[in-house]
This record gives C-alpha cells, sequence and structure tokens, in this order.
C-alpha cells in the first residue's frame, strides 16, 4: 500500500488480519499506535476513507458505499470496544460529561427519553365474556345441527298396471293425470279411467274404427271433463262422472291430434298438420286464434303457469314460444306469429315442461338425433344450457318440491333419470321399463294427502245446451308420484318426487306387496 492511502486493495485486504511475523508466542496482538494521538488515550477503530476520489489513482475506488469484509476485521479490537462498557459498568467509573450528554440527546431525539422501545407496562384488557359466550353459543349450535340427509328415492315402481295394445308412436301423447286423482290412458281405440284413491279401472269411451285411434288426451282443470283427440282429425269433449260427450270440435285440423293442452277455458290443439289452433269451448265458433310456424306434425304442447305463454314442439326440429297477445285471429297462412324460434334440436321436440319455479324456465328433450335436454330464457329466447343424456328424451317432467327435473327416455336403457338443476347431476335412475318410455304423467292432486286446496268454479253453458264446469286451482296441489307408460305395455307408477326421507329397508306391508303386483285395465 502506497504511504498515505486510506483505502486497501482487495488483493492486500485478506493480509491485514494475520498475524504478524517475528512476534512471540504468547504475545498479545495490539494495533499499532495511530500517528497524532496522544499517549495513553483510547484507541480509535480503522475507519475506510468516504472519499469519492482515491488518493491514489492506481487504488481503485469503489464510491461511497462500505462494504464490510471479515476477513479485513480486527478482531481483537472488536471484541475490546463491545466488552468496554461492561467492564466500566462493573467497575463503576464514571463517564465522560460529553459522552453522558451526547447519550441524553440521543435518547431526547430518536427515543423521545423511552429507555425500552418495546415496553409492556400494563396487561392487555380482558376479552369481553358476552361476546365469547355468544360466539361459543354459535358454534355449538353449528356443530350440534345435524347434517342434511340424502333423500332416498326407491328404485323400484310401487305398481305396476298393464296395458296392452298401448300404441308405439312417439309423437303421441296417450297419457294424463287430472286433478282428482284420476289418470287416463288411450290403448288403441278405448279411453280407460284408473281411481287412484280407490284402484278401481273403468273404461270411458271406445270410438269407431274410423275415427280411432285416440292419439292423444287431456284433462281439463277442474278433473272432471277430458279432451280426446282422434286420428280423424276431431276433438272430443268428455265427462268423466257421467261417461256423456259433451262436444266435438272438427273442421280445423286436416289430419290426426296428436297433442293437447288447457289453459283455463281455452283447449289447444297441435295436429299433424302443423297448426296449432286455440279452441275457445264455451262459443260456438270455437276455433279462436291459430298459431302457424311448423311445417310438420306438432307432437308437444305445454301453456306455460301464467298462461300468457305457449311452448310448441314439432317433428320439423323446432321449438316456438307463443304469446297470447301476438296470436292471429284470421287463419291467414304464411303470417308469423311466434314470440321465439329455436333451431337448436337436431330432431323431433316432444318433451316440452314449464318449470314451477322460475315462470320463464322451459325445459325441452329432442328425439333420437338429438339426446339432448335444453334449457331456455323464454324472454330472451336463449339457450341456458344443453345436456346430451346420450338417448331419446321422450318426457320431462319438474319436481315441485324441489330443483329436480324428471326425464323419460328410449333406446338404450329405457330408464327414468332424476337431475339435480341447475347443476344437471344424476340423483338416480330408475330402470324397469324394458321398451322405450314414451309417457310420463304427474299427479297435480291427490285426496289421500292431508292436502286442502282452494278453487274457483266457472260455470257456462255450451251452444249444445250442455253445462260445463271449469275449475280453477288457487292453490297448488302436492305431486310426489309419477306414473310412465312405456311400448312395453306396462304402466309403473313411481315415488320419485317423495319430498321425506325415508329408510332405505321399508317394512313389507299388505299394501306394499299389492302394489308390486299386475293388474289389467
Amino acid at each position: 500500500m502506497d504511504a498515505g492511502s486510506d483505502m486497501m486493495s482487495p488483493e492486500k485486504s485478506g493480509r491485514r488480519g494475520a498475524r504478524p511475523p517475528l512476534r512471540e508466542a504468547g504475545s498479545i496482538s495490539m494495533p499499532s499506535m495511530p500517528p497524532l494521538q496522544e499517549p495513553g488515550s483510547r484507541p480509535r477503530p480503522y475507519m475506510p476513507s468516504l472519499c469519492s476520489t482515491p488518493r491514489n489513482p492506481a487504488v481503485k475506488c469503489y464510491g461511497d458505499r462500505f462494504i464490510p469484509d471479515r476477513s479485513a476485521m480486527d478482531m481483537d479490537m472488536a471484541h475490546y470496544l463491545l466488552t468496554e462498557p461492561r467492564k466500566d459498568r462493573k467497575n463503576g467509573a464514571t463517564p465522560s460529561p460529553a459522552k453522558e450528554a451526547y447519550r441524553k440527546l440521543l435518547a431526547e431525539k430518536l427515543l423521545n427519553n423511552r429507555t425500552r422501545i418495546l415496553a409492556f407496562r400494563n396487561k392487555p384488557p380482558e376479552p369481553d365474556n358476552s361476546i365469547l359466550t355468544e360466539l361459543r353459543a354459535d358454534v355449538a349450535s353449528v356443530q350440534a345441527r345435524p347434517a342434511k340427509k340424502r333423500r332416498y328415492i326407491p328404485q323400484s315402481a310401487d305398481r305396476t298396471l298393464d296395458a296392452p295394445d298401448l300404441v308405439d308412436d312417439y309423437y303421441l301423447n296417450l297419457l294424463d293425470w287430472g286433478s282428482a286423482n284420476v289418470l287416463s290412458i288411450a290403448l288403441g281405440n278405448t279411453v280407460y279411467l284408473w281411481d287412484a284413491a280407490s284402484g278401481s279401472t273403468s273404461e270411458l269411451v271406445t270410438v269407431d274404427e274410423d275415427d280411432g285411434p285416440v292419439t292423444s288426451v287431456s284433462w281439463a282443470p277442474d278433473g272432471q271433463n277430458i279432451a280426446i283427440g282422434l286420428n280423424s282429425s276431431a276433438v272430443q269433449i268428455w265427462d268423466s262422472s257421467s261417461n256423456r260427450l259433451l262436444r266435438t270440435l272438427q273442421g280445423v285440423h286436416e289430419s290426426r291430434v296428436g297433442s293437447l293442452a288447457w289453459n283455463k277455458s281455452i283447449l289447444t290443439a297441435g295436429g299433424m298438420d302443423g297448426k296449432i289452433v286455440n279452441n275457445d269451448v264455451r262459443i260456438r265458433d270455437h276455433a279462436v286464434q291459430t298459431y302457424r310456424g311448423h311445417s310438420q306434425e306438432v307432437c308437444g304442447l305445454k301453456w306455460s303457469g301464467s298462461g300468457r305463454q305457449l311452448a310448441s314442439g314439432g317433428n320439423d326440429n323446432l321449438l316456438h314460444i307463443w304469446d297470447v297477445s301476438m296470436a292471429s285471429s284470421a287463419q291467414s297462412a304464411g303470417r308469423t306469429q311466434w314470440l321465439h324460434r329455436m333451431e337448436d334440436h337436431s330432431a323431433a321436440v316432444k318433451a316440452l315442461a314449464w318449470c314451477p319455479f322460475q315462470s320463464n324456465l322451459l325445459a325441452s328433450g329432442g328425439g333420437a338425433n338429438d339426446r339432448c335436454i335444453k334449457f331456455w330464457n323464454t324472454h330472451t329466447g336463449a339457450c341456458l344450457n344443453s345436456v346430451d343424456t346420450g338417448s331419446q328424451v321422450c318426457a320431462l317432467l319438474w319436481n315441485k318440491n324441489d330443483r329436480e327435473l324428471l326425464s323419460s327416455h328410449g333406446f338404450t336403457q329405457n330408464q327414468l333419470t332424476l337431475w339435480k338443476y341447475p347443476s344437471m347431476a344424476k340423483m338416480a335412475e330408475l330402470n324397469g321399463h324394458t321398451s322405450r318410455v314414451l309417457f310420463m304423467a304427474q299427479v297435480t292432486f291427490a285426496r289421500s294427502l292431508c292436502f286442502v286446496a282452494k278453487f274457483e268454479t266457472h260455470t257456462v253453458c255450451t251452444t249444445d245446451g250442455l253445462w260445463l264446469s271449469f275449475v280453477e286451482p288457487l292453490q297448488s296441489p302436492d305431486g310426489c308420484t309419477v306414473a310412465s307408460a312405456a311400448a312395453d305395455e306396462t304402466l309403473r307408477f313411481w315415488n320419485v318426487f317423495s319430498e321425506a326421507p325415508k329408510s332405505a329397508v321399508k317394512e313389507k306391508t299388505s299394501q306394499s306387496r299389492m302394489f308390486n303386483s299386475y293388474n289389467h285395465l
């Protein structure tokens, strides 16, 4: 190192801390006395210069940053400086006035006269016992609350009835369950009634060969009158209590009537000719409105719960939403009257179901080439979701007690599938039919249930001199049992929408044994 240099080169800095040669063994290594220092004064530690320009140009300058190097430290001097204050306190030495003044000034400016920076003089306040008590009570209530049990869904039918001569036709609607707890089913040319309360079966009507077979059945809201669509394009209205023909609606369709739907006193009929006609059964000229939009057979018709919108599906793979305010009284051909036209399905659209808890939600199911269940917002016409079921969708039913949807299918499994909405996770698959499940019906009112329904009754006189009563339910009845009819000529009843959980192991009673037996209609 050159004389007068305040910084050492990196190559020579490593030898500063080494023991000097020619020293006696055991001698204490003391730092050399710096120049211009009084004898007996306290040695100063080595400090590098902070000047940016070195005196010797050969010495590399590192700027004003000081990066300590342990190898360049004098460990003996560091130990001495660290232990000197302790020795002064032990020996009772009085610090110099300048040092004491400096310490006080430092404490005043930096420490704000605090002797300890982290000092816990007082204990933290005790927590409020009332709050802890409430929290413990809430936690206890949550832990004590029992977990929601998964509802038990029977995998087998409660009752199976024989249904011979059931027409195996996807485009027909041959099953319906009325509000009086009477189920109607068309078998060939005959319509049978089965009373669910008593289990009795009766024959309503057998039509002529020229008019038959029966292609559709639909109960009126009162549960007493029933409409029957025929292959001859006529529609008959019967009184089920007296087995009397009330009226025949003719001259509207050109071919068979495969779908029917009631909206109070309006009977809507869809035919193979693609026309949809609203018939007011209270007046002579019953055809009051006509909806035109399908080019092939109309196989699905459903009115919304409000009665303001009608959904129709056809063999032309189209789904239409109609509004009553847009219907045309004049039956002019080629006039578009639909509110929305959906072309997303790739097969016939027969299965239709309006959601009971969301008025503008409609579910539709496609045929064998489509196999999808689609959900629609009927206000905007948007498709909300589409689920590929893997098989032909024949019918759809919503659970009135929970967010569930039941679908019936064809090849290959011929099953009923219960879906959880809106996740569309499979909750159960009900097997038992050996052929495609063409029709499903849900009980809308059961006298065996502990339920009181309020009705508003309207009585009108027709042009034929017959009195008809139309009953509008003001309170939605409970419906848990579902009936399914399949091409295997069986009618099965499923307790699929049961709300209360049941034990998986049920006692075999005489009633349950009777339900599992076969009965002929």
